[in-house]
């Protein structure tokens, strides 16, 4: 299956709601890897690289986030696959 990164910011009430570590388990059930972490403008950052069909999964859990999360967008950009990640991480901006 074709492999492919997608680069995402999430804006809305996405602190302060566990939606990067709820992001991480999405992340670990779908076989996806690479990272996420806090803006300081209050969006969140991700970046996602797997099959394709796991990376729209989580496209498609991002656009709710976790429960107490309101997402109100989310901007996508795909880039060109790395394969650079051994798993998924919070990091920190």
């Amino acid at each position: 299956m074709k492999k492919v990164r997608a680069h995402v910011v999430v804006d809305g009430r996405v602190q302060g709601v566990c939606f990067r570590l709820d992001t991480r388990r999405a992340a670990s059930e779908r076989n996806v890897k690479g990272w996420v972490k806090n803006l300081p403008d209050g969006r969140v950052e991700a970046v996602f690289e797997g099959e394709k069909a796991d990376v729209k999964s989580m496209l498609k859990w991002c656009e709710a986030g976790p429960p107490l999360a309101r997402v109100s967008d989310v901007s996508l950009t795909w880039e060109p696959y790395t394969g650079e990640f051994g798993g998924f991480d919070i990091t920190f901006v």
